[in-house]
């Protein structure tokens, strides 16, 4: 989930929240086949459009809900290239407000893959371009149009939990000024039938408020057959500073 655009620091809803819902680090191995991968690992190489809801629960008893259209593609065998469109739907400013909310491009590169000892691993750098559609007059995200790097390995521990740790920074070059340093760490565990869990953690430090916020997020599916699945999540704010106090999505997984 995306900190900044998501709830613009002009809207005071999450402005020094950096989602880092920047992605970034997969590793299933070169030895794997492209298919083994879920597309909720950021790195995984594929093909996949997500259509997802999200609501949440904002502090001072507003509400908020995002509809995205979440995907990705391989231009190269090492690169890949994600993609969002977001759709707000708030009463932040104290009425119902509904506009576009961001339009984010994501190419990620990934320098490495291989095995370290008899640990399957894959290195990712990347550049995460948010474009905002200045609709924060109708609380409706920021008006900061971002670029932000990030860098991510990820790696497999063992046959059924792969684990991506990421770093990114987030800086506006048009807009109100944001300066923002988030590190996240993904744990993705492959069940049997088809199924899968996720666990997200993220930790974004303000470097002009001098303070960090954090945010679990949860998330379960299950792949019906190779092209189709669903997923719920499961989110909430950990700190005394939160905008936010809990969220529930859905998903739904086409793979091509």
């Amino acid at each position: 989930m995306h900190f900044i655009n998501r709830f613009g620091r002009d809207t005071r809803i999450m402005g020094r929240w950096v989602p880092l819902i920047l992605s970034c680090c997969l590793s299933i191995g070169t030895s794997l086949a492209q298919e083994d991968e879920n597309p909720s690992n950021p790195l995984s190489k594929g093909k996949n459009t997500d259509i997802r809801s999200q609501y949440f629960d904002l502090r001072g008893g507003k509400e908020l809900t995002d509809y995205f259209i979440d995907g990705a593609f391989m231009a190269s065998d090492k690169l890949k290239v994600k993609y969002e469109l977001h759709y707000w739907d708030t009463d932040v400013t104290g009425q119902s407000e509904q506009d576009l909310e961001s339009f984010i491009l994501k190419p990620i590169y990934f320098p490495s893959e291989g095995k370290w000892r008899d640990t399957p691993y894959r290195t990712a750098v990347g550049l995460e371009w948010i474009k905002s559609f200045d609709n924060a007059d109708k609380g409706i995200g920021s008006d900061s149009d971002l670029l932000s790097p990030f860098v991510g390995i990820a790696f497999r521990t063992n046959e059924k939990l792969t684990l991506i740790p990421l770093v990114q920074h987030f800086a506006e070059y048009s807009g109100d000024d944001i300066d923002i340093t988030a590190a996240r760490l993904i744990g993705l565990w492959k069940l049997d039938g088809g199924y899968w869990t996720k666990l997200d953690a993220k930790l974004p430090y303000d470097w002009d408020e001098e303070e960090a916020s954090g945010e679990i997020e949860l998330q379960f599916g299950r792949m019906f057959n190779p092209r189709f699945g669903l997923y719920l999540d499961g989110l909430a704010g950990i700190s005394n500073n939160r905008y936010y106090n809990w969220g529930l999505g859905i998903g739904l997984r086409f793979i091509y």
